[in-house]
């Protein structure tokens, strides 16, 4: 895969197998710096954003889960 970005993100073309890996690198969590986790982290998010159903196997890496506040 080549290097994303959110700037190179469209995510009309990103493919299952992208996201499982941007996923699989998120989950390894062996990053060279925090700011290489918080870059992939953001490009999932936007990716849950536009396009959810290519996520929902993986919400539990965005912390985004329902909470009844009320």
């Amino acid at each position: 895969m080549a290097t994303l970005t959110l700037e190179s993100l469209d995510v009309e073309v990103l493919t299952q197998e992208e996201v499982a890996e941007l996923a699989n690198r998120l989950e390894q969590d062996d990053y060279a710096s925090a700011f290489d986790c918080l870059n992939d982290w953001h490009l999932l998010r936007a990716i849950a954003f536009q396009r959810p159903e290519m996520v929902e196997e993986y919400y539990y890496l965005l912390d985004m889960v329902a909470f009844d506040e009320s």
